[in-house]
């Protein structure tokens, strides 16, 4: 490296170990800096490397000094990510199941990356839970990115989609017949992927698990614009819908025990309608997707949730409950 561009890299050699070697905890001395840059190929004196972090500090760097260690070190402070954030984005990134595990380490090595060699390390050595399931392929990435091509250009997306049969293969929908729809929203939900498509066959809003979708292209034909589309709420959806499945929405008013409100709030949102009677009965009313989802939710909470409106909805359940039934009896 010639004399003169190391001159000009040399700040930019001092910002990089300050980033790399130094964090909140971690502080680096005068002396340890002189012999990383020295690693560099960079000669440099003790006072040139005060006057070149009063240099970084003017620009924006904030760095600060700690005289409670002998040698004094030096911090770099507020880095673009904090450590507890950093190790957040990489349990997250390991704990999903749509990443194969060959992305997801390649993943958390890019998240540690962001921050010193101390958070790198300590990623290095947590625990990663075996027997997860995870992804066995990485479709999902080139899905998504044509999916959103496709909203961009306002068009639809043509794709072949694929569910397991009795066997627990993989085979194609309506015999391969490829399905065009307009995508409305990217969602992760379940520890899923999904799109949420509009139907123009069924008018109506539906949802595809984008790891199951093949052969995925942007359609020539343009997207379907209405008031439905425009005005979809993606929280709002998020809510009624359980276990994406589509169905009927409907106002559901159900009556709750105290111990299970805490999981009726969490999953309805803490925006849903809440009356006390006279009786003390809470009543909690909410819109909803009404699926076998929705009922396989209510049956886990057992006789804590009823189902007091509409007739229909719990006449319904009542049907769910009792097919279940008849078919261990018939056994």
């Amino acid at each position: 490296m010639a004399e003169v561009a190391k001159s000009k890299l040399k700040l930019l050699f001092l910002a990089r170990t300050f980033a790399k070697e130094t964090d909140e905890n971690h502080g680096i001395s005068v002396q340890e800096i002189v012999e990383k840059l020295a690693e560099e190929g960079i000669k440099v004196e003790r006072k040139t490397v005060y006057r070149d972090i009063e240099c970084l500090c003017a620009f924006g760097y904030d760095i600060l000094l700690d005289g409670t260690h002998r040698p004094a070190e030096y911090h770099l402070i507020n880095q673009r990510f904090q450590d507890q954030e950093l190790f957040l984005m990489a349990d997250a990134v390991q704990s999903s199941r749509f990443l194969t595990q060959k992305k997801s380490t390649s993943l958390v090595k890019a998240i540690s990356e962001l921050g010193s060699r101390h958070i790198a390390d300590g990623m290095h050595k947590r625990v990663y839970v075996e027997g997860r399931i995870k992804s066995l392929n990485e479709s999902v990435f080139y899905n998504v990115d044509a999916i959103q091509r496709a909203m961009d250009k306002k068009r639809k997306v043509s794709f072949v989609y694929y569910k397991y049969d009795a066997r627990g293969n993989l085979v194609a929908s309506r015999d391969g017949e490829r399905y065009v729809e307009t995508p409305v929203q990217l969602m992760y939900t379940d520890d899923e992927y999904y799109l949420v498509a509009w139907n123009d066959k069924h008018n109506g809003f539906t949802n595809y698990r984008v790891d199951r979708m093949k052969s995925i292209e942007v359609s020539g034909e343009p997207s379907t614009r209405n008031e439905e589309i425009a005005g979809f709420d993606v929280s709002e959806y998020q809510l009624r819908v359980f276990g994406m499945y589509s169905g009927e929405a409907a106002n559901v008013t159900l009556s709750v025990e105290p111990d299970a409100m805490n999981t009726v709030i969490d999953r309805l949102g803490p925006d849903a309608n809440i009356t006390i009677s006279s009786d003390g009965q809470t009543r909690v009313s909410a819109t909803v997707i009404v699926a076998p989802t929705f009922f396989g939710w209510l049956a886990i909470l057992g006789t804590k949730v009823r189902i007091e409106s509409p007739k229909s909805v719990q006449v319904a359940y009542q049907e769910y409950l009792k097919e279940i039934v008849a078919s261990y009896q018939e056994k």
